[in-house]
């Protein structure tokens, strides 16, 4: 499908119009009670009891400015529209209420370059994961305030893991993880860089330019060749954090073989063998060598 295929909204509201929309207390009750409900659609005096408004022409008021971009009407009522469960998540995930602190703490992972212990911090909804001691970086990813709810160490720290890997291989599948635009992956060499290391993968959507940015070897987590490889030696890639294996946090086990076209060789070293995995400029793995 080009461009020219997609036809433009006639009745798009702008973003400053849509949060005016949702700026009441009263919208935002309707949306979070229509998202709690069990069964949709909702009857007009049902969704009205769950809001605990005893007003009808008021509560028809706050309603009928939702629907059509955030809620949609039916014969058989009121349901969400894919706008308004975004905003529901939104307000769940804390992003636009919740500043939550998080006091600093050390884990049993050892960093990758000098085996002292990890230390992990929380600051403006973002986690990252450094060694305190050479302050070797393991990584910085968003993080929202409600993912720390009720949730140990352990958890949150597993919780995070699997979002990186989430976050990065929906980026290197060219597909933006904030709004699903176009993502494009970009090689980037330069001093103190992403994680301070000289080599690094950009990912950058071209619609709302949310950006990531990683070691080369961190889109490798899923591939069958690199899990298949870690199972041979007892080693579960999905339950074992990525922050625990240097060629995702580092560069020192990725080779350049050439620029135009990008090459680029990440070695995986276990016991005595080694796993060579081969890439290009978009992080598609081109062949694989299983050496001992």
């Amino acid at each position: 499908m080009s461009r020219a295929d997609i036809q433009e909204c006639d009745e798009c509201v702008s973003p400053a119009e849509a949060f005016s929309i949702i700026g009441n207390e009263t919208r935002l009750s309707i949306l979070e009670a229509l998202w709690a409900v069990e069964n949709r659609p909702v009857r007009f005096s049902r969704l009205r009891k769950q809001v605990g408004m005893r007003d009808s022409a008021q509560f028809n008021y706050h309603l009928d400015k939702l629907i059509g971009q955030f809620v949609v009407r039916s014969e058989k009522g009121y349901d969400l529209r894919n706008a308004g469960e975004r905003v529901v998540e939104a307000v769940l995930a804390g992003s636009f209420n919740e500043h939550p602190r998080v006091e600093p703490f050390t884990i049993d992972s050892p960093c990758t370059r000098c085996d002292a212990p990890l230390r992990v911090y929380y600051e403006d909804e973002q986690l990252t994961v450094e060694c305190p001691e050479c302050d070797r970086g393991h990584g910085t990813y968003t993080f929202p305030p409600g993912g720390l709810h009720d949730r140990s160490h352990d958890e949150l720290l597993t919780a995070f893991d699997q979002r990186v890997r989430h976050l990065h291989c929906l980026a290197a599948d060219g597909v933006c993880p904030a709004c699903s635009g176009r993502m494009r992956t970009t090689i980037v060499r330069e001093d103190e860089c992403c994680l301070g290391v000289d080599l690094r993968a950009d990912h950058v959507c071209e619609q709302c330019n949310h950006n990531l940015c990683s070691a080369i070897g961190l889109s490798l987590l899923d591939h069958s060749a690199v899990v298949a490889f870690h199972k041979e030696h007892d080693i579960d890639l999905n339950s074992t954090p990525y922050w625990n294996f240097e060629w995702c946090v580092s560069d020192d086990q990725t080779t350049v073989l050439s620029e135009d076209p990008w090459r680029l060789r990440v070695d995986i070293p276990l016991d005595a063998q080694t796993l060579s995995v081969v890439l290009d400029g978009d992080l598609t793995v081109i062949e694989t060598e299983h050496r001992h």
